[in-house]
């Protein structure tokens, strides 16, 4: 009889299998060159993010510096204000025939170190939009910085197109308790700072102007400033 044979079968304990398929990454190694061509793209990088900052805060500051002195060697316009004005004889029924008009006006240059030149003034008087009197004011002139020069203006005979219809109509507007007029006073102006010398520049100023039954102007409407306008 041939004897049993007994298997005896062998267990392995896991840590003692070797994997079929284990593959472990490789490590790189780079040459010193490479590490200092590394190192000397960072710098360059930072240098010029450095210039690129330096460059926009210089122009920054640069924009600061020109916007202020923008603000204060820009021309301001020369400030007009109504200051006296009288319609004479508008409480006759005739008045038409010797009709006076008188007016002061004060003009105020603003800038500090700009003067004004004024080649030409003239004054015009509206009354519903119908020019009823012009007049040449002053002759050119030259106002200083921060000065107030005073305009005084008289309308009569040739310098007046009143006739007794539109006097008619003053009269109407008198029994209402108001009559309105318009004074626009065109300038061409030449602004001056140093040997800087500006184009020409058509100047308006317009001022709107009551006067009660006696021809006097309203209190209201004195010393009123008159809104100014280049065309």
């Amino acid at each position: 009889m041939t004897p049993d044979r007994t298997t005896i079968p062998i267990r392995s304990s896991p840590g003692s299998q070797t994997p079929r398929s284990q593959t472990q990454p490789m490590k790189r190694h780079h040459s010193a060159s490479y590490y200092a061509h590394r190192v000397k793209e960072s710098l360059s990088t930072r240098i010029s993010k450095f210039i690129c900052a330096m460059f926009l805060l210089v122009l920054f500051f640069i924009g600061i510096i020109g916007f202020i002195l923008w603000l204060s060697l820009r021309p301001h316009r020369p400030r007009f204000h109504i200051q006296d004005f009288v319609v004479q004889g508008l409480d006759q029924p005739t008045g038409f025939e010797n009709a006076r008009v008188a007016f002061n006006v004060t003009i105020y240059n603003p800038n500090q170190h700009m003067g004004v030149f004024f080649d030409s003034m003239d004054g015009f008087i509206y009354y519903k939009d119908q020019r009823v009197g012009s007049s040449p004011l002053l002759s050119p002139f030259f106002q200083q910085p921060t000065n107030t020069t005073i305009v005084s203006g008289t309308l009569t005979g040739a310098s007046l197109t009143v006739n007794s219809n539109r006097w008619t109509e003053f009269s109407n507007d008198r029994a209402l308790g108001t009559v309105t007029f318009t004074l626009d006073i065109v300038s061409v102006i030449r602004f001056k700072l140093s040997r800087w010398i500006s184009r020409h520049h058509r100047m308006h100023a317009n001022c709107n102007i009551v006067v009660g039954p006696n021809g006097l102007i309203m209190p209201k409407f004195n010393h009123k400033r008159c809104p100014v306008y280049f065309t």
